[in-house]
């Protein structure tokens, strides 16, 4: 049996014609430069983000490099962010010029740490640290409440990386012990997605989003996309060419109303995966460990809260690499989402010289990614965990 770590062919499957209608419909529009798609789905992601603006982008990466432009992040400046985590979160601090600042990540979310943050902003007496950014890894929150304190104690703004989490929600405990439900980039000052196709919602290229609750800063993002001009050709700011392609937004407008139902039909595979495993033996030998929802379950009127996402779904196992190595020989998808730090990157030379990160440096060595998208099958899911204990049965 082949087991794909993704296959958007079976997506595509129910999703082709109105697609294909919605690419033709900007064809003969002849709008191919931002334009009503683009304005459109802006306002759609915020709403359903519970933001109050939407900003289309290029890309994920370009969300974040906007932000920080848009915070007049420079060289020399210092930004916190996680050691562990796809590139475009340290390399777009390095194409400004600033320094990537890490602190080490929980070894249970996979997220940054608040603990480790607060010694870092603790011992930066001199307040060279201009900007904070968490990462929502896997689609899972980072622990929003302790990194929101810490903005406000600091007075550091926050620029979400959730490239991975949109429509991920954070339970938020107020001072009455009230929980309130918050999506993912609508906490901080700016929340940055992307639409890579691997991911949730993902477009037929690449695109991203930028959405934010302040009015002036959506409003410098949209000349910072635009080369930094309003009107045409008056230039207030040094900006770049980070529009939305139309055409991406009218696809991710079909896609969008599936999400939800795309987010439930992760969790009940991950739901499925933990329960083959648990019934496989290999968890109480030590051999697989299954990833944790640090939020645990909430359904609030009806409604399954989406604690988690899974945009990948994570195991810490023993002999990484052999497994890998194994699966891929029984035509089954598996990726190592990050085998390599950030801060072992070798385009830092030795600016990271000497520091060690020991959680990210032991997720980035023992973990793997199993396929999770909504179309995968019990029977694949079977198939897939049969190979495993073959493996550790060798």
């Amino acid at each position: 049996m082949k087991v794909p770590l993704l296959d958007l062919q079976a997506q595509l499957e129910y999703l082709e014609d109105d697609i294909i209608e919605a690419v033709v419909r900007v064809i003969k529009s002849t709008r191919y430069i931002q334009g009503p798609e683009v304005e459109g789905l802006e306002s759609a992601i915020a709403d359903y983000c519970g933001a109050g603006y939407g900003v289309g982008v290029t890309s994920g990466t370009d969300a974040l490099l906007a932000s920080l432009m848009c915070l007049d992040i420079k060289q020399g400046d210092r930004v916190l962010t996680t050691p562990y985590s796809f590139f475009a979160t340290m390399g777009v601090i390095l194409r400004l010029g600033a320094v990537p600042v890490f602190a080490d990540i929980d070894p249970v979310s996979f997220n940054i740490d608040p603990v480790k943050m607060a010694e870092i902003l603790e011992a930066d007496s001199e307040k060279t640290i201009k900007a904070i950014i968490p990462v929502h890894l896997y689609g899972q929150c980072a622990d929003m409440k302790s990194i929101m304190e810490l903005s406000a104690k600091y007075n550091i703004p926050v620029v979400e990386d959730a490239a991975q989490a949109i429509g991920a929600e954070y339970p938020l405990v107020g001072d009455d012990g009230a929980i309130t439900y918050q999506k993912a980039g609508a906490i901080g000052l700016a929340g940055c997605f992307s639409f890579f196709p691997s991911k949730n919602l993902g477009c037929v290229g690449d695109g991203g989003m930028v959405v934010s609750q302040d009015k002036a800063f959506a409003e410098k993002l949209v000349l910072i996309r635009n080369h930094g001009a309003y009107p045409k050709y008056h230039h207030k700011m040094v900006g770049g060419n980070f529009r939305l392609d139309p055409i991406q937004a009218a696809t991710l407008t079909v896609k969008l109303p599936y999400l939800e139902s795309w987010h439930k039909k992760r969790r009940a595979n991950a739901r499925s995966y933990n329960s083959l495993f648990a019934k496989s033996g290999l968890i109480e030998e030590g051999k697989v460990i299954t990833p944790t929802q640090v939020y645990g379950d909430a359904v609030v009127d009806g409604r399954e809260v989406n604690l988690h996402i899974y945009n990948q779904y994570i195991l810490r196992v023993d002999r990484r690499d052999e497994l890998r190595d194994w699966l891929q020989k029984n035509d089954i998808g598996c990726e190592i989402y990050y085998p390599i730090p950030l801060h072992k990157q070798e385009c830092l030379g030795d600016l990271c010289e000497g520091l060690n990160y020991p959680e990210a440096e032991k997720a980035a060595a023992s973990t793997i990614a199993l396929p999770i998208y909504p179309e995968l099958t019990v029977e694949m899911q079977e198939y897939l965990v049969e190979k495993v204990v073959q493996f550790y049965k060798l």
